[in-house]
């Protein structure tokens, strides 16, 4: 499982979800949905944000093994 980091990102960064949503062109809705984890960008999404962030794709997300398929 993914665990979004974005908020930790864009609170490091002192940049607000409206924010990320212009430099991005989405709304602060699709936005919300990548801090929440309730969704997440396309690859292509996710290094361009990483980029204009000045950030890695890492620190915006952190794998989370299941417990069912943790060894």
């Amino acid at each position: 499982m993914l665990k979004s980091k974005f908020k930790l990102v864009l609170a490091e960064k002192e940049i607000k979800g409206k924010e990320l949503a212009e430099m991005m062109g989405v709304s602060p809705t699709v936005v919300s949905g990548w801090v929440s984890g309730r969704s997440f960008p396309t690859t292509t999404t996710l290094f361009t944000i990483a980029h204009k962030l000045n950030v890695k794709v890492d620190d915006l997300y952190e794998y989370v093994p299941d417990e069912e398929t943790a060894e």
